[in-house]
């Protein structure tokens, strides 16, 4: 019997994604464009900018995924694509598009919740991975802790309260001076910067909470750099007095997130601990999880840097799952901003 292979489509903000994966766990292809260049001289990302990037790109995409897969169209076997959480209008350029195939094709449509398909990510990288597993989701837009005792199926343990980490990161790094896309930007001056230098408190809210809050440390940079109340303007600071600001940031928000994670990891019976999302990417994060005692005794997936990132082989891994379980979509699957 022939594995399933599934085309998986992602454009929910500002990549334009598309990749093949054959029986839920090995990418055949994965073709990734970041609008970065795009929306750096706003300083975020244009959701109409991202909208008409995605109409460019994304046909061009589906051809060059099947040729990498070394497939035709007739050897899929389901379209599986973003439908919930992003940018309205970005998820319908993908989700039109997925629908068009699915119709011309034949073949079951199966919308995937993007964020769902960044815990998914961690079977991707390592398909036997036991469960429980117990998953963070850190990116510029969420900032969550899950359970997932069934793939496919993730509880919500934890989550911000206000910004995410990766959007802390960004602000953070706006306020420095260092440049757009912020979190990147912050961690290639940290690499040089003191940790020590500036004791940023942690945010941890009630000793038992598994949420998080990082608006808190993102105001005591302002008013460090600032003054309470804002009343200097911000200081022309010389490269090493960044680097030591920008390390000292970093490390009260990735001390955060590991503490949270070792605190639902001790209170869980979780066999293997997982990250997913674009603040995964940070190599100082991965670092304090794999020193943390708590998570010592636990199997750390750290999933390949192109998987944390936003991209499609994640949707099409657990589309492919999905299929298998039986799930189908109608034609009329709607876009959603919101997801788990």
């Amino acid at each position: 019997m022939a594995l399933p292979n599934v085309l998986g489509i992602e454009t929910s903000c500002d990549e334009t994604a598309v990749a093949i994966v054959r029986n839920a766990r090995d990418v055949l292809s994965s073709v990734v464009h970041s609008q970065v260049a795009l929306h750096a001289p706003y300083g975020g990302v244009v959701p109409e900018v991202a909208g008409r990037s995605h109409l460019d790109r994304i046909l061009p995409f589906y051809r060059s995924a099947l040729a990498k897969a070394g497939l035709t169209a007739d050897q899929l076997d389901a379209i599986a694509v973003t439908h919930r959480p992003g940018l309205i209008g970005c998820l319908l350029v993908g989700l039109s598009v997925a629908k068009t195939l699915a119709l011309t094709l034949e073949l079951p449509l199966i919308g995937v919740d993007h964020i769902q398909a960044h815990v998914d990510a961690a079977f991707l990288a390592e398909p036997e991975s036991e469960l429980p597993l117990l998953a963070l989701v850190a990116s510029g837009g969420h900032t969550s802790l899950y359970l997932v005792r069934e793939r496919g199926h993730a509880e919500r343990l934890g989550a911000t309260r206000d910004d995410a980490a990766g959007e802390a990161l960004d602000k953070a790094a706006a306020m420095l001076g260092l440049g757009y896309p912020g979190g990147p930007a912050l961690e290639r001056a940290a690499a040089n910067g003191n940790r020590s230098a500036v004791t940023f408190k942690r945010v941890l809210l009630a000793p038992d909470s598994l949420d998080f809050s990082f608006s808190g440390v993102k105001t005591a940079l302002l008013y460090h750099l600032r003054g309470p109340g804002c009343v200097r303007p911000l200081p022309d600071l010389d490269k090493a007095a960044r680097a030591d600001l920008a390390a000292s940031f970093q490390e009260a928000v990735m001390d955060t997130l590991v503490r949270k994670l070792a605190l639902a990891a001790a209170r869980t019976d979780a066999r293997t601990v997982a990250i997913g999302g674009g603040v995964a990417r940070n190599t100082r994060l991965r670092e304090l999880l794999a020193d943390d005692a708590t998570l010592k005794g636990r199997h750390l997936v750290f999933p390949p840097l192109d998987l944390c990132s936003d991209n499609a082989a994640m949707i099409a891994g657990l589309g492919g799952y999905l299929l298998a379980q039986g799930k189908r979509d109608p034609l009329a699957l709607e876009a959603v901003a919101k997801g788990i």
